[in-house]
């Protein structure tokens, strides 16, 4: 297609075939700088992974790197937040980068980084969560997490099917749900003038609202959403020899959204990857004489994980959960490492090949232009991304660079304020040292 808000470089595309990604020795690859400290890194960041794939190829490959844009930039050159190259590029070209993004405020588009997943259906949030030796950590033994989380990434309540109290949508929610589903209607406990009234004038208000102001939001999880991620979860298990894979969900309150995301989970590892249930079940594993086996599919309840992932780390391994759960435990998890600045991600479709990586914290405004800030997260989304192409002697490069550099104690200021012994460097610097210890 013709780009009129970005240009092409030379380079190959990388396409799928029967489910595998082929990859030239020089893909194109889009890439977004982000808004706010989003330069800064991505100078960073990229350096890093330019010099990890020459050393580790020799100069055999090379990535053609093609700037696109979204958020504040896209917004001072174009007028538009998101332009249709930026998603057509992505779609295209298949495999690319983003830095940190701000979303728009007021009316439009409800946050820029779930309009990607949604555009290009990239139905999973891989977020893998490790330690790396030096880093300051709030726990005793952070270097106990170890856990990979499939957070679905399309379903559930980032699905933005929402209206605002006291709008006319509302209105029409709640008078369809007390007309078909009296009984329902009646969970909503200030569903109607008179029961808000009672309150308002229980604690001696004069003036309070009139109208009906319930905010409702819709809840949807299906069975063909559940199976890919679940399949997508197990199947990572097994090709990286990881011992459990557990579902994690509220299927006790929510039972026929989140209990059907569970049930339908254990649905996928029986028919489909023939596991076996243990003692009566639910838990199941998949037997001897199958791919994967030995592994073990389980449930959680998301409260008592939350706990557990601190208390009890070494009992997870790859998590499978709905996109709210995902996104309380890839956080919880990050802090328990080393926080969010380090926490690499990425967005992807398994089966169309499409995938995204990014930075998983937020622009921080007030630091940008200043090339402070720990540019870890894009780098190891980087290295996500070099793993997901194939290229596993780049990707180990970087972590080898990233421990070196850490160990090194010359680290940016979030590290250094922390670490007894540190001294502090500039994002660019950091960088540096992290090439200069592969």
């Amino acid at each position: 297609m013709a780009y009129t808000t970005c240009t092409v470089p030379e380079g190959g595309k990388i396409t799928i075939q029967e489910g595998k990604l082929q990859v030239p020795p020089n893909p194109i690859i889009p890439f977004i700088r982000g808004d706010g400290t989003g330069p800064d890194i991505w100078a960073a960041s990229v350096r890093v992974l330019d010099a990890a794939v020459a050393k580790a190829y020799g100069g055999q490959r090379q990535i053609a790197w093609m700037e696109v844009f979204a958020g504040e930039s896209a917004y001072t050159k174009f007028n538009n937040w998101l332009p249709d190259d930026t998603v057509e590029a992505f779609r295209e070209f298949l495999v690319g980068i983003k830095g940190p993004l701000t979303t728009p405020v007021g009316g439009g588009i409800r946050s820029l980084n779930v309009a990607l997943r949604q555009m290009l259906d990239l139905y999973v949030c891989l977020r893998p969560v490790q330690y790396f030796t030096g880093v300051p950590s709030p726990v005793k033994h952070p270097e106990k997490v170890d856990m990979t989380i499939f957070r679905e990434n399309t379903e559930d309540i980032y699905a933005g099917i929402e209206y605002a109290g006291g709008s006319p949508d509302a209105q029409k929610v709640l008078d369809f749900i007390a007309h078909e589903f009296p009984k329902d209607f009646k969970k909503i406990r200030f569903g109607t003038q008179p029961a808000a009234a009672e309150f308002w004038k229980a604690v001696g208000a004069t003036d309070f609202p009139t109208e009906v102001q319930v905010g409702v939001g819709i809840k949807a999880v299906s069975y063909s959403g559940t199976a890919r991620l679940i399949h997508s979860a197990i199947s990572y298990a097994i090709k990286f020899n990881r011992k459990s894979v557990t579902i994690v969900h509220k299927g006790n309150i929510m039972k026929f959204t989140e209990g059907g995301f569970r049930d339908w989970g254990y649905k996928v590892a029986k028919e489909i990857f023939g596991a076996v249930e243990i003692d009566g079940g639910p838990w199941c594993r998949i037997p001897e004489g199958k791919p994967g086996a030995g592994l073990v599919i389980k449930d959680s309840i998301a409260d008592i994980t939350l706990q557990q992932v601190l208390t009890r780390p070494t009992d997870f391994d790859v998590i499978a959960t709905l996109n709210l759960n995902g996104d309380y435990l890839s956080d919880a998890l990050a802090a328990q490492v080393g926080g969010i600045g380090i926490a690499p991600g990425g967005n992807i479709n398994y089966i169309t090949g499409h995938a995204i990586f990014e930075a998983t914290h937020g622009t921080a405004p007030k630091y940008a232009n200043k090339d402070i800030v720990n540019p870890g997260s894009v780098v190891l989304s980087g290295e996500m991304m070099l793993r997901h192409l194939g290229w596993i002697e780049a990707a180990d490069l970087i972590l080898k660079g990233l421990n070196g550099a850490i160990a090194s104690k010359q680290v940016t200021y979030d590290f250094a304020r922390q670490m007894e012994g540190a001294t502090e460097i500039k994002c660019s610097a950091f960088g540096d040292n992290m090439i200069a210890h592969m």
